[in-house]
């Protein structure tokens, strides 16, 4: 099999946003008498404004209304954004690489459009041939509906698809739909599997690696770099 298409995760993945969204929910749910721990990650990071609302309303016991809340949480961190987002490491020149040998890219995010919107500004709206985000699906990640709208609309197979992610929610989607899977991990950590590359930055990636997680090469077996071990005996 050739590659179709590559499919980027935004959030964590593109873009430093990751931290972003976890200052907003922070923010919130200080207000509301509730400060993040590491128990919430799970319901924080890689979701959507909608399912981490619904998380902050059962862990605080807060009688605001879920669209009150949701849309608090989604103007605080389309605030943060707007001052600011940087790439990560080696997603500029990724994304010039595709772009130059004319691998097709979508962007899939579980973010809003709005917020979407302002990222593209970032990275180029020019290296995306389509973008679907948290409003564009009726369920978002961990459901595999993004990736599978994604790769309806290029006329794409997902099985000819990598999705690049960086959190367990994110992957979980895109296995679900079909897609090989590329995990930079930014926060939590992700094991490989089968069909599963894990690799610690996009620094490490390029065309070639991509096409071969497809065409069914050695890096799709589930290869791990574990930048902890580089340079030993």
């Amino acid at each position: 099999m050739t590659l179709q298409a590559v499919l980027f995760d935004m959030d964590g993945t593109l873009v430093d946003t990751e931290g972003v969204w976890w200052d907003a929910v922070a923010e919130t749910a200080s207000a509301l008498g509730h400060p993040l721990t590491e128990a919430d990650v799970p319901d924080v990071l890689g979701r959507s404004v909608d399912h981490t609302t619904g998380h902050l309303r059962t862990v605080t016991g807060t009688g605001r209304t879920h669209e009150h809340l949701a849309a608090e949480l989604d103007a605080r961190f389309a605030e943060l954004v707007a001052r600011g987002v940087r790439p990560r490491p080696g997603a500029t020149a990724l994304l010039a690489g595709l772009r130059a040998e004319g691998v097709v890219t979508a962007l899939v995010s579980a973010s809003p459009r709005r917020v979407v919107d302002l990222v593209l500004d970032v990275l180029g709206r020019e290296n995306f041939a389509v973008s679907v985000t948290a409003d564009d699906t009726a369920r978002t990640k961990p459901a595999p509906d993004p990736y599978l709208e994604a790769a309806r609309l290029l006329g794409a197979s997902p099985a000819r698809c990598v999705a690049v992610e960086d959190t367990p929610t994110g992957v979980a989607s895109a296995e679900a739909a079909g897609c090989r899977v590329l995990a930079v991990p930014s926060v939590v950590p992700i094991p490989a599997a089968p069909g599963r590359t894990v690799l610690s930055s996009l620094e490490e990636v390029g065309p070639a690696l991509l096409r071969s997680l497809v065409a069914g090469g050695a890096a799709a077996a589930g290869a791990v770099e574990e930048p902890a071990r580089r340079g030993e005996a």
